[in-house]
């Protein structure tokens, strides 16, 4: 739905974003809508988008979702400092009644509330890290309630590292393994 959205905007005629590429990424990508804005029309910008949605009549559904793998998401910083990975958390209510001709069930799906984020400028307390799954799940706390912190990538990784170093399952020779294995230092 969002690429959707993203994509009729990139459409129009002289759209006021500068939206110049949509791109839908497959499943197992980091990010779900790569967009590309032109700037001061000259360079271009992109965006990394990972669609998170919640519901607004389920309590507490989808409230600290899983956003990427530690590794995965530090490599990106060390490859671009100026990498853009945009969370955008939809807030929803599904209606639906049975329709009477098919006598299945037709829904409705209603944006009710919405918020980007950059994930590297989510303040420290905002961002968990969850060493369930393979290098360890980047995770927000509270997707709709955030504060931000400005920082460098440099700084965004070093937070990472943190996270990920304080973590009862992590040592030092976990992160050495990863950091040699993703090119994060140099032997």
């Amino acid at each position: 739905m969002a690429f959707e959205i993203f994509y009729d905007i990139k459409d129009e005629l002289n759209n006021s974003f500068e939206l110049i590429n949509v791109e839908s990424r497959s499943r197992l990508d980091m990010a779900d809508v790569l967009l590309q804005f032109k700037k001061n029309s000259v360079a271009v910008v992109t965006a990394n988008v990972d669609v998170k949605a919640t519901a607004e009549d389920i309590d507490k559904y989808g409230k600290g979702p899983n956003i990427t793998l530690f590794s995965r998401i530090r490599t990106a910083h060390i490859e671009d400092p100026y990498f853009m990975f945009i969370i955008l958390s939809l807030k929803h209510k599904v209606y639906s009644e049975r329709n009477e001709v098919t006598k299945l069930m037709d829904g409705v799906m209603e944006i009710v509330k919405y918020n980007a984020y950059d994930l590297k400028y989510l303040s420290d307390s905002d961002i968990n890290y969850n060493p369930a799954l393979g290098t360890g799940q980047i995770q927000i706390k509270d997707i709709h309630y955030v504060e931000y912190k400005y920082r460098t990538a440099w700084e965004f990784c070093q937070l990472l590292d943190k996270k990920y170093l304080n973590s009862t399952r992590r040592t030092f020779s976990d992160w050495h393994r990863e950091a040699v294995k993703n090119k994060w230092i140099k032997e």
